[in-house]
């Protein structure tokens, strides 16, 4: 009978709405003024490089994230499937972050170093040639395109700017970093000084002789899910 007085009444059940969305809105949002931040600290996370952050630009124009997503649910068949659930702290220099909700294609959160940069490669020219099944259209211009950065330090100084903790020295070496880390030969001991040891450092593209688009999107690949070592992580206690 009660439930039928609602129903009958408009005010009432607006009313009611109301208070119940109040209430689930403050037992979200109470929480968060107590913790100091949403955030973990995890050990090893650092922004892109300046190579790796052109290569993400190169991912989201083409439109990658539509097919696959970049978040490891806390699931057991995840964890088995694709590894470690993703965290939070991997994605706080994302603007934005690529999630996703569709999976097309598997998850790309743990591809870093998973398969060689000649499979990368085969897989842009020719994705059924290593994976038959593959539903994944070609990118061969990605490997005949040179790579555009002569903005590089303007974008690295925008995300600055939104908090992504670059540094004076490493915007003004993003260049030099850049052509570094897409040159196997090349001295990178600047790179690694500025953004660690564990930074890809290849021709990506298995061309010497120019830096492509898809040097810079393999860099990004290649770099996916490799910087936590969850072999010794161990979530904080709130």
């Amino acid at each position: 009978m009660k439930h039928d007085t609602i129903e009958r009444s408009i005010p009432l059940m607006v009313i009611l709405t109301l208070v119940l969305i109040s209430i689930g809105g403050i037992v979200e949002i109470v929480p968060l003024f107590f913790i100091k931040s949403t955030i973990e600290k995890v050990e090893g996370m650092r922004p892109y490089t300046p190579l790796e952050l052109v290569g993400r630009d190169i991912y989201i124009r083409e439109g990658c994230y539509n097919c696959h997503s970049q978040m490891i649910r806390p699931f057991r068949d995840e964890a088995e499937r694709y590894g470690h659930y993703s965290l939070a702290a991997e994605s706080m220099y994302d603007h934005p972050f690529q999630w996703g909700s569709k999976r097309t294609g598997p998850d790309l959160a743990r591809i870093g170093g998973k398969y060689s940069n000649m499979w990368h490669q085969a897989h842009m020219q020719h994705p059924q040639s290593v994976v038959p099944e593959s539903v994944m259209p070609s990118y061969p211009w990605l490997k005949k395109s040179p790579l555009k950065y002569e903005d590089i330090e303007k974008r690295m100084q925008v995300l600055a700017m939104v908090g992504v903790p670059y540094s004076a020295e490493q915007i003004a070496n993003a260049k030099k970093d850049l052509q570094a880390q897409a040159s196997a030969s090349s001295d990178a001991s600047g790179l690694s000084q500025r953004y660690g040891n564990k930074v890809p450092k290849d021709d990506f593209d298995g061309q010497p002789d120019q830096i492509s688009e898809l040097d810079a999107l393999l860099a990004y690949l290649q770099m996916l899910g490799t910087l936590v070592d969850f072999s010794s992580y161990q979530a904080q206690a709130r």
